[in-house]
Protein backbone atom coordinates (compact mmCIF):
# COMPACT_ATOMS: atom_id res chain seq x y z
CA UNK A 1 0.00 0.00 0.00
CA UNK A 2 1.47 3.47 -0.96
CA UNK A 3 1.75 6.13 1.33
CA UNK A 4 0.84 9.95 1.37
CA UNK A 5 3.67 11.80 -0.35
CA UNK A 6 4.07 14.02 2.80
CA UNK A 7 3.22 11.23 5.58
CA UNK A 8 5.67 12.08 8.34
CA UNK A 9 6.63 15.47 7.18
CA UNK A 10 6.16 19.31 8.65
CA UNK A 11 5.59 22.07 6.65
CA UNK A 12 5.52 25.79 6.75
CA UNK A 13 2.66 27.23 4.16
CA UNK A 14 2.54 31.06 3.18
CA UNK A 15 -0.39 32.80 2.59
CA UNK A 16 -2.55 30.15 3.53
CA UNK A 17 -5.71 31.61 4.11
CA UNK A 18 -6.65 32.22 0.26
CA UNK A 19 -5.99 30.76 -3.26
CA UNK A 20 -3.04 28.62 -4.24
CA UNK A 21 -1.50 29.61 -0.53
CA UNK A 22 -4.90 27.59 0.92
CA UNK A 23 -5.34 24.73 -1.42
CA UNK A 24 -2.05 23.98 -0.96
CA UNK A 25 -2.31 23.74 2.68
CA UNK A 26 -5.47 21.97 2.29
CA UNK A 27 -3.58 19.17 -0.35
CA UNK A 28 -0.13 19.09 2.21
CA UNK A 29 -2.46 17.93 4.69
CA UNK A 30 -4.15 15.49 3.03
CA UNK A 31 -1.26 14.02 1.81
CA UNK A 32 0.00 13.51 5.63
CA UNK A 33 1.73 16.59 6.67
CA UNK A 34 1.62 18.54 9.34
CA UNK A 35 1.00 22.20 8.11
CA UNK A 36 2.11 25.13 9.53
CA UNK A 37 -0.26 28.21 8.02
CA UNK A 38 1.00 31.30 7.83
CA UNK A 39 -0.53 34.83 6.65
CA UNK A 40 -1.84 38.22 7.90
CA UNK A 41 -4.92 36.80 8.82
CA UNK A 42 -6.38 33.62 10.41
CA UNK A 43 -7.98 31.27 7.19
CA UNK A 44 -11.68 31.03 6.97
CA UNK A 45 -11.31 27.39 6.75
CA UNK A 46 -8.23 26.80 9.13
CA UNK A 47 -6.00 23.88 8.19
CA UNK A 48 -2.93 23.06 10.61
CA UNK A 49 -1.77 25.52 13.31
CA UNK A 50 -2.12 28.63 12.05
CA UNK A 51 0.64 31.39 13.01
CA UNK A 52 -0.25 35.10 11.90
CA UNK A 53 2.78 37.35 10.19
CA UNK A 54 3.13 40.08 8.17
CA UNK A 55 5.79 39.49 5.80
CA UNK A 56 6.05 43.29 5.05
CA UNK A 57 7.59 43.40 8.27
CA UNK A 58 10.62 42.78 9.21
CA UNK A 59 9.95 42.62 12.94
CA UNK A 60 7.08 40.46 11.78
CA UNK A 61 9.11 37.84 10.40
CA UNK A 62 11.95 37.62 12.94
CA UNK A 63 8.96 36.49 15.46
CA UNK A 64 7.64 34.34 13.17
CA UNK A 65 10.81 32.61 12.47
CA UNK A 66 11.19 32.63 16.92
CA UNK A 67 7.79 30.53 16.99
CA UNK A 68 8.24 28.06 14.44
CA UNK A 69 9.04 24.60 15.41
CA UNK A 70 12.94 23.57 14.23
CA UNK A 71 13.31 20.47 12.04
CA UNK A 72 10.60 21.50 9.51
CA UNK A 73 10.79 19.51 6.20
CA UNK A 74 9.23 22.16 4.20
CA UNK A 75 8.47 25.62 3.39
CA UNK A 76 6.09 26.57 0.31
CA UNK A 77 6.29 30.56 -0.25
CA UNK A 78 3.35 31.40 -1.52
CA UNK A 79 2.19 34.61 -0.08
CA UNK A 80 2.45 37.71 -2.36
CA UNK A 81 0.81 41.04 -3.35
CA UNK A 82 -1.07 41.47 -6.74
CA UNK A 83 -0.05 44.10 -9.11
CA UNK A 84 -2.10 46.69 -7.89
CA UNK A 85 -1.15 47.24 -4.67
CA UNK A 86 1.80 50.02 -4.37
CA UNK A 87 5.19 48.93 -5.90
CA UNK A 88 7.26 49.37 -2.59
CA UNK A 89 4.77 46.86 -0.68
CA UNK A 90 4.86 44.05 -3.44
CA UNK A 91 8.42 44.01 -3.16
CA UNK A 92 8.45 43.93 0.20
CA UNK A 93 5.88 41.37 0.25
CA UNK A 94 6.92 38.89 -3.12
CA UNK A 95 10.85 39.31 -2.94
CA UNK A 96 12.25 40.82 0.48
CA UNK A 97 10.14 39.54 2.80
CA UNK A 98 10.40 35.76 1.41
CA UNK A 99 14.21 35.92 0.98
CA UNK A 100 14.71 36.97 4.39
CA UNK A 101 11.93 34.58 6.09
CA UNK A 102 13.80 31.80 3.83
CA UNK A 103 17.29 32.31 4.44
CA UNK A 104 16.55 32.92 8.45
CA UNK A 105 14.62 29.81 8.63
CA UNK A 106 17.39 27.61 7.08
CA UNK A 107 19.49 26.64 10.06
CA UNK A 108 16.15 25.31 11.31
CA UNK A 109 15.11 23.61 8.83
CA UNK A 110 15.60 19.60 9.04
CA UNK A 111 18.51 18.19 6.69
CA UNK A 112 16.78 17.26 3.61
CA UNK A 113 14.00 19.93 3.42
CA UNK A 114 12.54 21.18 0.52
CA UNK A 115 12.35 25.05 -0.13
CA UNK A 116 9.34 25.96 -2.49
CA UNK A 117 8.40 29.60 -4.09
CA UNK A 118 5.43 30.65 -5.89
CA UNK A 119 6.89 32.39 -8.91
CA UNK A 120 4.70 33.34 -11.88
CA UNK A 121 4.30 33.35 -15.63
CA UNK A 122 4.86 37.24 -15.48
CA UNK A 123 8.17 36.48 -14.29
CA UNK A 124 9.63 35.42 -17.58
CA UNK A 125 11.05 38.40 -18.79
CA UNK A 126 13.98 37.28 -16.52
CA UNK A 127 16.14 36.46 -19.46
CA UNK A 128 15.92 39.97 -20.84
CA UNK A 129 19.06 41.90 -20.68
CA UNK A 130 17.94 45.06 -19.79
CA UNK A 131 16.42 43.03 -16.87
CA UNK A 132 19.98 41.60 -15.12
CA UNK A 133 21.33 45.21 -13.61
CA UNK A 134 17.78 45.50 -11.58
CA UNK A 135 17.95 41.57 -10.51
CA UNK A 136 21.62 42.07 -9.59
CA UNK A 137 21.25 45.50 -7.31
CA UNK A 138 18.39 43.37 -5.59
CA UNK A 139 20.24 40.80 -4.25
CA UNK A 140 21.64 43.46 -1.44
CA UNK A 141 17.74 44.99 -1.53
CA UNK A 142 16.36 44.90 2.64
CA UNK A 143 13.30 46.61 4.13
CA UNK A 144 15.00 49.91 4.61
CA UNK A 145 16.37 50.06 0.65
CA UNK A 146 12.85 49.38 -0.79
CA UNK A 147 11.77 52.65 -2.22
CA UNK A 148 15.29 53.93 -3.02
CA UNK A 149 15.54 50.94 -5.33
CA UNK A 150 12.32 51.53 -7.02
CA UNK A 151 13.08 55.03 -7.76
CA UNK A 152 16.98 53.95 -8.86
CA UNK A 153 15.36 50.98 -11.08
CA UNK A 154 12.46 53.00 -12.31
CA UNK A 155 10.30 50.17 -10.84
CA UNK A 156 6.63 51.20 -10.21
CA UNK A 157 3.28 50.53 -10.66
CA UNK A 158 2.59 46.55 -12.24
CA UNK A 159 6.13 46.40 -13.02
CA UNK A 160 7.19 45.89 -9.55
CA UNK A 161 5.13 42.51 -9.31
CA UNK A 162 6.98 41.07 -13.11
CA UNK A 163 10.32 42.62 -11.50
CA UNK A 164 9.46 40.58 -7.60
CA UNK A 165 8.84 37.46 -10.35
CA UNK A 166 11.88 38.07 -12.59
CA UNK A 167 14.30 38.58 -9.30
CA UNK A 168 12.54 35.57 -7.45
CA UNK A 169 13.12 33.14 -10.39
CA UNK A 170 17.03 34.06 -10.70
CA UNK A 171 17.10 34.21 -6.61
CA UNK A 172 15.67 30.19 -6.99
CA UNK A 173 18.60 28.72 -9.96
CA UNK A 174 21.41 30.79 -7.87
CA UNK A 175 20.75 28.96 -4.81
CA UNK A 176 20.34 25.61 -6.80
CA UNK A 177 23.57 24.03 -4.41
CA UNK A 178 23.52 26.89 -1.74
CA UNK A 179 22.19 24.47 0.89
CA UNK A 180 22.96 20.97 -0.69
CA UNK A 181 25.68 20.14 1.81
CA UNK A 182 22.85 19.46 4.11
CA UNK A 183 20.37 17.98 1.58
CA UNK A 184 17.99 21.21 1.08
CA UNK A 185 17.09 22.18 -2.43
CA UNK A 186 15.03 25.03 -3.80
CA UNK A 187 12.48 25.44 -6.38
CA UNK A 188 9.89 27.38 -8.19
CA UNK A 189 6.69 26.99 -9.89
CA UNK A 190 5.55 29.43 -12.37
CA UNK A 191 1.60 29.48 -12.70
CA UNK A 192 0.09 31.44 -15.70
CA UNK A 193 -3.15 33.15 -14.72
CA UNK A 194 -5.21 31.47 -12.23
CA UNK A 195 -8.59 31.96 -10.40
CA UNK A 196 -7.90 33.33 -7.38
CA UNK A 197 -9.30 36.31 -5.27
CA UNK A 198 -6.41 38.23 -6.99
CA UNK A 199 -7.62 37.43 -10.49
CA UNK A 200 -8.97 41.15 -11.31
CA UNK A 201 -6.34 42.65 -10.38
CA UNK A 202 -4.10 40.93 -12.91
CA UNK A 203 -6.91 41.25 -15.75
CA UNK A 204 -7.04 45.12 -14.61
CA UNK A 205 -3.77 46.31 -15.04
CA UNK A 206 -2.51 43.72 -18.17
CA UNK A 207 -5.61 44.83 -19.93
CA UNK A 208 -5.49 43.58 -23.85
CA UNK A 209 -2.49 41.66 -23.36
CA UNK A 210 -4.80 38.91 -20.56
CA UNK A 211 -7.61 39.35 -22.63
CA UNK A 212 -5.31 37.53 -25.52
CA UNK A 213 -4.27 35.22 -23.07
CA UNK A 214 -7.79 34.05 -21.84
CA UNK A 215 -8.27 33.81 -25.53
CA UNK A 216 -5.66 31.53 -25.97
CA UNK A 217 -6.04 29.48 -23.12
CA UNK A 218 -9.06 27.11 -22.63
CA UNK A 219 -9.38 28.29 -18.77
CA UNK A 220 -7.48 29.91 -16.03
CA UNK A 221 -5.98 27.53 -13.85
CA UNK A 222 -7.71 26.82 -9.98
CA UNK A 223 -5.93 26.56 -7.45
CA UNK A 224 -6.29 23.19 -6.66
CA UNK A 225 -3.80 22.75 -10.37
CA UNK A 226 -1.65 24.43 -8.39
CA UNK A 227 -1.46 22.58 -4.97
CA UNK A 228 -0.47 19.26 -6.15
CA UNK A 229 2.86 20.11 -7.94
CA UNK A 230 3.56 21.95 -4.63
CA UNK A 231 3.46 19.12 -2.65
CA UNK A 232 5.13 17.25 -5.31
CA UNK A 233 8.52 19.42 -4.52
CA UNK A 234 7.45 19.35 -0.87
CA UNK A 235 7.68 15.60 -1.16
CA UNK A 236 10.68 13.45 -1.51
CA UNK A 237 9.95 12.29 -5.05
CA UNK A 238 11.30 15.52 -5.96
CA UNK A 239 14.66 15.42 -4.39
CA UNK A 240 16.67 15.52 -7.82
CA UNK A 241 15.14 18.36 -8.95
CA UNK A 242 17.22 21.73 -8.03
CA UNK A 243 16.93 25.40 -8.60
CA UNK A 244 13.86 24.44 -11.04
CA UNK A 245 11.45 27.12 -12.31
CA UNK A 246 8.33 24.34 -13.40
CA UNK A 247 5.84 26.39 -15.28
CA UNK A 248 2.27 24.70 -14.20
CA UNK A 249 -0.30 27.08 -16.67
CA UNK A 250 -1.83 24.82 -18.96
CA UNK A 251 0.74 25.47 -21.82
CA UNK A 252 0.71 28.91 -21.89
CA UNK A 253 4.60 29.01 -21.06
CA UNK A 254 5.15 27.21 -24.21
CA UNK A 255 3.00 28.79 -26.26
CA UNK A 256 4.58 32.46 -25.64
CA UNK A 257 8.10 30.40 -26.75
CA UNK A 258 6.63 29.31 -29.94
CA UNK A 259 5.58 32.84 -31.06
CA UNK A 260 8.93 34.26 -29.54
CA UNK A 261 10.92 31.70 -32.01
CA UNK A 262 8.71 31.44 -34.76
CA UNK A 263 7.52 27.90 -34.48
Amino acid sequence: MSHPMLQGKTVIVTGAASGIGAASAAYAAAQGARVIAVDRQEPAQPVGEFMQADLSDKASIDRLVAALPAGANGLANIAGLPPTRPAEAVLAVNLVGLKYLTTQLVPRLADGASIVNLASLAGLGWTAPEAKAAIDASAALDFDGIAGFCRAHGISGARSYFFSKEALIVWTMQNRWTWRERGIRMNAISPGPVQTPILPDFLETLGARAEEDMRTMDRPGRPEDIAPVVAFLLSDGSGWIRGANLPVDGGMFSNVLCEQHGF
